[in-house]
């Protein structure tokens, strides 16, 4: 890929990723429900996720999943039951006190959860698959290394952005730790935010061309 083409792309990426969507909303809630250790622990585990649908777009596998309805519609299920039981959960256990073990295993179960959420968002790959290929040029190699590059590359910048996401978000919660009301109503937010992601994510319509 050429200078100018390369330039494009990255600007289009930034522009996109700094867009608030699923994953960056997730990781935000995550945040505020769990602290700074369980946001960048969603942040890292959202990346791996879509390092998922980059390997599958590059051996086609997600242009099959798009291709067929019944394959959009349970994958889209399955992300969208697993969001809202993650968001009610967490409703749930919004009055439990902060203090239990947050940046163990609240941690690493985060970490876990951000890629199963974002490994089961079908919007992710119609993502990958409409965005990335405006950019990769046959003539240039093989066209699987290009995506996997430029997939790569919106990746990094996408969980650059949520990083940055989970330092405002836990100062937000840090000012509110002093209130314990105040933070369970946070709490209690932010699994409602998970929860209705799911909701979204399960009347998200197959695309129709990519």
């Amino acid at each position: 890929m050429d200078i100018a083409s390369l330039a494009l792309f990255f600007a289009a990426a930034l522009a996109i990723a700094i867009s608030p969507g699923p994953g960056l909303l997730y990781v935000a809630a995550r945040t505020l429900a769990g602290g700074h250790n369980e946001g960048l622990a969603s942040s890292f585990g959202t990346g791996l996720g879509g390092l998922v649908h980059v390997a599958a777009g590059a051996i086609g596998v997600s242009a099959l999943v798009l291709a067929s309805a019944e394959a959009f519609t349970l994958l889209k299920i399955v992300g969208a039951i697993y969001l809202v039981w993650l968001g009610v959960k967490g409703f749930r256990e919004s009055g439990i006190a902060i203090e239990t073990k947050v940046a163990a295993t609240g941690a690493a179960r985060a970490f876990r959860e951000g890629i199963v959420v974002e490994a089961l968002n079908p919007k992710t790959a119609a993502f990958f698959l409409a965005f990335l290929p405006q950019f990769v040029d046959p003539a240039a190699g093989p066209v699987w290394l290009q995506f996997v590059v430029l997939g790569l590359i919106s990746v990094t910048l996408n969980t650059a952005v949520d990083v940055v996401v989970t330092f405002l978000a836990a100062r937000a919660r840090a000012a509110a730790v002093a209130r314990p009301s105040l933070l369970r109503r946070l709490r209690q937010g932010a699994g409602l935010a998970i929860a209705s992601l799911g909701v979204s994510l399960f009347f998200a319509r197959r695309p129709v061309a990519l």
